[in-house]
C-alpha cells in the first residue's frame, strides 16, 4: 500500500505549495524518512511538481488576464538562474544555503507585513524591469537549494501590485519551467523511480487543482494571512533543520 502514501504525500505537498509555497518541506522529509534515496526523492518531486505546477498554472491562465509576452520573458530568466544555481551549489555547504534561505524568507515576510497593501490589486500588471534581477536571483537560489523558492516568488510578484491568484499563476509557471529543466537532467541520468514518481504526481495533480479552487474562494486578506503563516513555519523548520539536522 506504499502507493497510497505517495499519493497522500503528493497531495499535501502540492496543496500547500500551490497556495503559499513551501510544499517541498513537507514532501522531501517524508520521502527520505521512508527510505527513498535522495536523488530518487528529488527526481520524483521534480516529476510530480512539473505536472502539478503546469496544471494549476493552466487553470489560472485561462481565468486571469495574463499575457504570454510576460511569461515568455520569464523562461530564460528561470532557466539561466537555475543553471547558475546548480554551479554555485557545488561551492557552498548546505548550512550556508539554509542560512541564506532563512534570511531571504525573513526579509520577504517583513517587507510584505509592513508594506501598505493596495486596496485593489491588479490582475496582471506590467512587470517592472527591476523585478527581473529578483526573479533571476530566486531562480539561482532554486538551482542551489530550493526550499521556500515558491514562497519567495509569491512575495516578489505580490509586491508589484499583482493580485493573489495572478501571483500564484506566475509562480506556478516559473516553478514549472524550473522543474522541467531539472527533470530532463534526472531523466537522462536514470534517477526516476517509476514505482514512486507517478503516484506522487497523481496526488500532486489533485492537490494543485483543489488548492486553486480553494484560493478562488478565499479573500485577499485570508490568502495573505495564509502566506505569512506558511512563511513563518518555513523559517522555523529551516532553523530547526539547521540546528538539529546533524544530531
Amino acid at each position: 500500500m506504499d502507493w497510497v502514501l505517495f499519493v497522500l504525500v503528493g497531495f499535501a505537498t502540492s496543496f500547500v505549495g500551490t497556495l503559499a509555497g513551501g510544499g517541498g518541506l513537507i514532501g522531501m522529509p517524508v520521502l527520505l524518512m521512508i527510505g527513498v534515496p535522495i536523488h530518487q526523492a528529488i527526481a520524483a518531486a521534480k516529476f510530480s511538481n512539473t505536472i502539478s505546477s503546469f496544471s494549476s498554472f493552466f487553470v489560472l491562465f485561462r481565468q486571469q488576464s495574463i499575457r504570454w509576452k510576460q511569461l515568455l520573458l520569464i523562461i530564460p530568466i528561470s532557466l539561466g538562474g537555475g543553471a547558475t544555481g546548480g554551479v554555485i551549489a557545488s561551492l557552498l555547504s548546505e548550512r550556508t544555503m539554509t542560512i541564506i534561505a532563512i534570511i531571504l524568507l525573513m526579509f520577504a515576510l517583513c517587507l510584505q507585513v509592513f508594506k501598505k497593501q493596495p486596496e485593489h490589486a491588479a490582475a496582471a500588471p506590467s512587470l517592472p524591469k527591476t523585478l527581473y534581477p529578483i526573479l533571476y536571483g530566486i531562480s539561482v537560489y532554486d538551482g542551489m537549494f530550493g526550499p521556500g523558492q515558491a514562497t519567495m516568488l509569491m512575495y516578489a510578484y505580490l509586491r508589484t501590485g499583482m493580485d493573489y491568484l495572478s501571483a500564484i499563476a506566475f509562480t506556478r509557471f516559473q516553478t514549472f519551467i524550473s522543474c522541467f529543466g531539472a527533470l530532463t537532467s534526472y531523466l537522462y541520468n536514470g534517477h526516476i523511480n517509476w514505482h514512486i514518481a507517478p503516484f506522487l504526481a497523481i496526488g500532486s495533480f489533485i492537490g494543485a487543482q483543489l488548492s486553486v479552487q480553494v484560493a478562488q474562494k478565499l479573500k485577499q486578506k485570508q490568502l495573505q494571512f495564509l502566506l505569512h503563516t506558511i512563511t513563518f513555519l518555513l523559517i522555523v523548520q529551516l532553523i530547526f533543520n539547521m540546528v538539529y539536522g546533524n544530531h
